[in-house]
């Protein structure tokens, strides 16, 4: 098959922007946005957030700028509007076991009345209860019940009294302690010294006097005791029949005031019930003097106890939550414990409870990005631990490695009900399927997007939908339809192919900004075609200094480039770069040398370890295809070697496989090589070229290279003729090839390259597998049987010399 010389019409997609069916972006601006060639991560999507059981969370695949957050945060709030609220989640001080709280979940919008009303409820009961204690009725009854139990006292006392005076004991109290004294005749105390200098009969009767009194006080004591504490007893019954009226009346007011139907009713009425007894419990603090600051401090730290942590308020949301949490910080993630230090220990408490994203997400969705996630080992752990279980238990892992005392707090682990979607790479995706299975399992919905998608008329109207909101988002000028269509052109060349559009609308979105800044500062209006091309152009401008600079290398001779001519051996192959953010294509000089030996072919590239294993299996297959050419030689004598001139940095992919063929057959057969046409393109083992990557980039790269010396009408490129539907070239290069000025061939089979670049015939081989003289292959095959008796030649000097008439081959004698 013939080579084919491209027309201006192959080498880009135009588009008309009449057929957009619009005059500007205005007037898209109420439709609304699709997903842009999204069907299949859309439908996996909506699957995904519609399944309610458990282990169907979503895994977001997809190119950073591919859209997969921003449309997946969109279908989250539209499923999360149609469910209903999840309940609020309470945390409330454990009565029974303080460093225990407990959870308690209520229907959205009762934590708030929950905590308003108990709030209200103890400023109520610090005003009326000490006004319940200082009542008279209250008065009256506590009076008479200290005015009995002081009866029974003093009685009690009186007869202690006596038995110490029939002792000859003086009996008093003294800063609450019993003192007596021995007493004379006379009824005066006597001092220590009288008393030892009573005879020793007296002293005797003395003692056991002493310690009959002693044991009868002790009697005594034993007595009053548990008067006291009857009385102690009956007068808190007092307070608490005084007061509990009161506490009933406020606990009932908040029962009756949660009217909806709450799962935990029988914890909240337990909890309710261990409250007031606890009010009870301690009603003397209630009462007392003012300037009792000790009282006043232990009334509020028991106060404290009655409040209600709400951790998570869903009062104002209108259906389920939709958290996107970009800094999942332990903390953040699964909620934390604060602590206060005080006289070097850390001290907490249930109000301290902080919920994180996971709690406040209860019901709803939670995104999370993988790469965050893995950026902290203790936050993966403690997520696929969750993953398992399903229950979150909030804690402070720093705290126990702290190097002060700390006060331990459990709070009770909850169930958590929350879809959560995260979002990463295909790599990471791949990667983490590999590492943790356990961990995939829980992500059974695949959400899969695209990198690109196959243009028409309706994906196209999408883009120009995407251009009208990104407009109406960011307050920009609206852009032409013919500045829309050439937005489009490029969404092609981004992706390299006249049939597919680029599903990164990032891009897409950055050249609406940098087009619509360019129109403002021209003036008002609508973004034009223009505009588009002065922002990419500009852009370029930004970003190409590598490539400038190397052009001017080759300009400048530093980097050996020949444009014109015909060399042995040697020929201009076409390289991308990709900077990341800037890809340009480069020629670069390919040389081969051949000469009789047994070493084969040898890749410099390779020996130096300067070449990627795709380039070498490139090799590989250049050097196999090339002994299936000429297998009636086989084994050939052959030694030869390919390099890339000047290239110190590595060299990786297979596109120059054609051009090292091309180079090695000059070598080879001696035909000189067309330096003004560069190549690229892959070879298989039939011979056949297969399509390269980046192929608008490395025509251009060459195109601008001979433009800057000057086209003379015979510079070019050979590429694959499957790379055609590929082509998206500038429309500068497309008006030198429609000039004359600049041409690209393209070939299905690598015979037909060498053809264009020698100007000889490639040769057929007969049915004995020999080529014609005179052509490409004829040439190389008779410098092959040279290098072979050459070889024979070195390997028996002496043996007698046989001599092969022109076109005789020596199996033919």
């Amino acid at each position: 098959m013939p080579i084919v010389t491209l027309t201006p019409a192959d080498l880009r997609l135009t588009l008309d922007p009449a057929s957009l069916g619009f005059s500007d972006t205005s007037e898209l601006i109420e439709e609304p946005l699709p997903w842009i060639g999204q069907a299949r991560a859309e439908a996996a999507a909506r699957f995904g957030l519609g399944m309610d059981q458990p282990n169907y969370n979503l895994f977001v695949l997809g190119e950073v700028g591919s859209g997969r957050s921003s449309l997946l945060k969109q279908a989250m709030h539209e499923v999360a509007a149609s469910r209903r609220v999840p309940p609020d989640l309470c945390y409330l001080h454990n009565f029974d076991a303080p460093e225990r709280p407990l959870a308690l979940r209520l229907p959205a919008g009762e934590g708030r009345l929950l905590r308003q009303s108990l709030a209200q409820a103890v400023k109520t009961l610090q005003i009326d209860i000490p006004q319940r204690l200082e009542g008279q009725d209250y008065k009256a009854e506590s009076d008479r019940i200290e005015a009995a139990w002081k009866q029974d006292v003093a009685r009690h006392y009186a007869e202690l009294v006596a038995f110490a005076e029939a002792r000859s004991f003086f009996l008093h109290r003294e800063e609450g302690r019993m003192v007596f004294t021995l007493v004379g005749k006379k009824g005066q105390a006597l001092t220590e010294d009288e008393v030892l200098a009573l005879p020793k009969a007296r002293r005797a009767e003395v003692e056991q006097a002493e310690q009959e009194l002693r044991a009868e006080i002790t009697r005594y004591i034993e007595k009053t005791q548990p008067l006291e504490r009857a009385m102690n007893e009956a007068l808190a019954a007092l307070r608490r029949q005084v007061v509990k009226p009161l506490v009933e009346r406020e606990l009932q007011a908040i029962r009756a005031g949660l009217k909806k139907q709450i799962k935990d009713a029988a914890k909240l009425n337990a909890w309710l019930d261990a409250l007031e007894q606890d009010v009870y419990d301690n009603l003397e603090l209630f009462s007392g003097s003012e300037e009792d600051e000790d009282r006043l401090e232990t009334l509020q730290m028991v106060l404290a106890r009655y409040r209600v942590n709400l951790v998570v308020d869903n009062g104002g949301l209108a259906g389920a939550p939709v958290i996107v949490e970009d800094n999942p910080l332990f903390r953040a993630l699964f909620g934390s414990i604060e602590y206060q230090s005080e006289n070097d220990v850390l001290m907490t408490d249930f109000s301290r409870i902080r919920a994180g994203s996971l709690l406040q997400a209860h019901g709803g969705f939670l995104m999370l990005h993988l790469r965050d996630v893995l950026a902290d080992p203790l936050v993966w752990e403690q997520l696929r631990r969750f993953l398992r279980s399903g229950r979150l238990q909030i804690e402070e892992p720093g705290v126990s490695f702290s190097p002060i005392a700390a006060v331990s707090l459990v709070p009770e682990a909850v169930d958590v009900e929350v879809k959560l979607v995260l979002v990463g790479s295909r790599d990471q995706y791949y990667e983490l399927q590999e590492a943790a299975p356990e961990f995939a399992r829980h992500f059974r919905a695949k959400v899969d997007f695209a990198d690109s998608f196959v243009a028409s008329a309706d994906s196209r109207r999408a883009s120009a939908i995407f251009v009208a909101h990104a407009c109406r988002e960011f307050g920009l000028p609206h852009f032409s339809a013919a500045a829309v269509a050439r937005l489009l052109e490029e969404s092609h060349r981004e992706v390299g192919d006249q049939a597919r559009e680029s599903a990164i609308f990032a891009r897409t979105e950055a050249m609406v900004m940098e087009s619509a800044a360019i129109c403002r500062a021209r003036g008002p209006g609508l973004v034009t075609v223009d505009d588009v091309e002065t922002a990419l152009a500009a852009h370029a401008g930004r970003h190409d200094y590598p490539e400038q600079r190397l052009r001017e290398e080759i300009a400048e001779g530093d980097l050996m480039i020949a444009l014109t001519g015909e060399r042995l051996g040697q020929l201009n192959g076409l390289t991308q770069i990709d900077l990341g953010d800037y890809r340009f294509g480069l020629p670069v000089r390919l040389s081969a040398h051949a000469y009789a030996g047994e070493d084969g072919l040898l890749n410099i590239e390779r020996e130096v370890e300067l070449s990627g294993p795709i380039h070498d299996k490139g090799v590989f297959i250049l050097q196999n295809y090339l002994s299936a050419l000429f297998a009636h030689l086989a084994p050939l004598s052959l030694n030869a070697s390919i390099v890339f001139e000047q290239q110190y940095h590595g060299v990786e992919g297979d596109s120059a496989s054609c051009a090292e063929l091309y180079a090695l057959l000059s070598a080879l057969s001696g035909l000189p090589l067309k330096q003004g046409i560069a190549v690229t393109g892959a070879l298989n083992q039939h011979g056949e070229v297969l399509p390269v990557g980046g192929i608008n980039e490395k025509i251009e790269g060459w195109f601008r290279v001979c433009e800057a010396a000057g086209l003379d009408g015979s510079q070019g490129v050979l590429i694959p003729a499957r790379n055609r539907r590929h082509l998206m070239l500038s429309p500068r290069l497309v008006d030198a090839v429609a000039g004359g000025r600049f041409h690209i061939h393209a070939a299905d089979h690598v015979t037909e390259g060498i053809e264009l670049l020698t100007g000889v015939a490639a040769g057929e081989p007969n049915t004995a597998g020999h080529y014609p003289h005179g052509s490409v292959l004829g040439h190389a095959q008779d410098a092959l049987l040279a290098f072979r008796r050459a070889c024979q030649m070195q390997e028996h000097p002496k043996g007698p010399r046989r001599h092969f008439r022109a076109g005789e081959h020596p199996h033919r004698r």
